[in-house]
């Protein structure tokens, strides 16, 4: 966004407030008033509904001088969210594109200078509208425009290289003097709009199969992911979406993402890093499983929860599972149970040894059935899609201090952006 260099002087012009107060505290005055800033305004822009993608449009932009000087020159600036750009050039104008940085989605920019005043009073539009375009990602974007008398830059996110426009100049022409309503209308240097297009986005969930013996931990990983064809943007500061984990039975968590919190102890609410998801973008959430029991193949649900969608036509990939192959649980067998009770079992391993080799047998019986999971082997499972299913996990879990999470996740509903987790899940997961 472009609001950002108009910050920048607001600051600057704080700064000068408070240097000038310090200069008088210490009895000196300053020999130079510093010239007022001019005060420029955008008209308000119409918000653009039901673009088709790969279309164009138009919108007309009205700027004012609300000051008593003339200002000899300008610099227009337009910018629009990743699913626009702009579809006309202007020689006397640079293009670039500003990439996301913190929690500002990236933007493509238009840097126009002006050379033609301003007179006080007087109501100016572009000679004609500005024209745009709607990508093939185009769904819930925006455009916003600022004007000033100092040349923008990208700001600290960083920029392509600037390319020159090639077309005709964009020029301003006179639309009379200012009326009391045109005042009203300009109020602020930047002004902006809301650009939705008629499209769709599918969000589909993946989720895991591993293999573990009792006691031992697997790494099982969901992954949400935004397969297109449109960008989507959601609520400034809210994650795009949010993703119910259940945890299957007979394991518990020993790390969860640093995304998700605590809703249960086996009931996880997942957001993402950003208030968008670009296509083909998304989130992985690994979790850190220990097998507390072996209870066969056991599987824990995974969903969407939270914001509608209803631009998301294929409910198909909606859900998903984690499935944990614990192996066969020797608890059920009542033979077996027998068997391991059994003296000749402990006497088939080395009877006529000592007793202590006997309890060892013992262990032996237990290893037995141990061997079974051993055979389902380590965390070697490959990650396979599971889609469907609507099984509830009702796992245990032994993390107790995770319950203490709960009414905050709650509270939160999932919908916070998650940016302070992000920043320790980078380093800590």
């Amino acid at each position: 966004m472009r609001i950002a260099p108009s910050r920048s002087r607001i600051l600057r012009g704080g700064t000068a407030a408070v240097a000038a107060a310090a200069l008088v505290a210490l009895g000196a005055v300053p020999a130079l008033a510093a010239d007022p800033e001019p005060d420029l305004g955008v008209g308000t822009i119409a918000p653009v509904k039901g673009l088709q993608p790969e279309s164009s449009f138009s919108t007309p932009l009205t700027f004012l001088n609300k000051g008593e000087a003339e200002v000899p020159e300008v610099w227009v600036t337009y910018a629009v969210s990743p699913g626009l750009k702009a579809d006309e050039t202007y020689k006397n104008c640079t293009y670039y594109t500003v990439t996301s940085h913190d929690e500002m989605p990236a933007s493509n920019v238009a840097s126009c200078k002006i050379s033609q005043p301003l007179k006080p009073g007087v109501v100016y539009g572009t000679a004609k509208p500005v024209s745009l375009k709607a990508l093939d990602s185009a769904f819930r974007d925006d455009l916003r425009v600022t004007v000033g008398v100092d040349e923008p830059g990208p700001g600290d996110g960083g920029s392509t290289e600037p390319v020159p426009g090639t077309g005709d100049p964009l020029t301003l022409v006179e639309k009379g003097p200012a009326s009391d309503a045109d005042r009203t209308n300009h109020p602020e240097p930047y002004a902006g709009a809301d650009v939705t297009a008629a499209n769709t986005a599918d969000f589909a969930l993946t989720g895991d199969e591993r293999k573990g013996k009792v006691g031992a931990e697997v790494t099982a990983t969901v992954k949400f992911a935004n397969k297109g064809p449109a960008r989507v943007q959601g609520a400034r500061d809210r994650s795009v979406t949010t993703v119910d984990i259940r945890i299957p039975e007979g394991t518990s968590v020993v790390k969860p993402h640093g995304f998700c919190d605590a809703v249960t102890r086996t009931h996880y609410r997942c957001g993402t890093s950003q208030s968008w998801v670009d296509v083909n973008g998304g989130e992985s959430y690994p979790f850190v499983l220990r097998v507390d029991k072996a209870v066969g193949r056991t599987t824990g649900e995974v969903s969407f929860t939270g914001q509608e969608r209803p631009f998301d036509r294929n409910a198909e990939n909606d859900t998903a599972q984690i499935v944990i192959d614990t192996g066969k649980d020797e608890d059920t067998s009542g033979s077996s149970g027998g068997t391991g009770g059994s003296s000749s079992t402990g006497g088939a391993g080395t009877a006529g040894s000592t007793g202590t080799t006997g309890s060892t047998g013992t262990t032996g019986s237990t290893g037995s059935s141990g061997g079974s999971a051993g055979t389902g082997g380590s965390t070697t499972g490959g990650a396979t899609p599971q889609t469907g299913g609507n099984l509830a996990a009702t796992g245990s879990d032994s993390t107790g201090p995770l319950i203490g999470m709960a009414a905050a996740a709650v509270a939160a509903g999932g919908g916070i952006l998650w940016a302070v987790r992000r920043r320790s899940a980078a380093h800590g997961s």
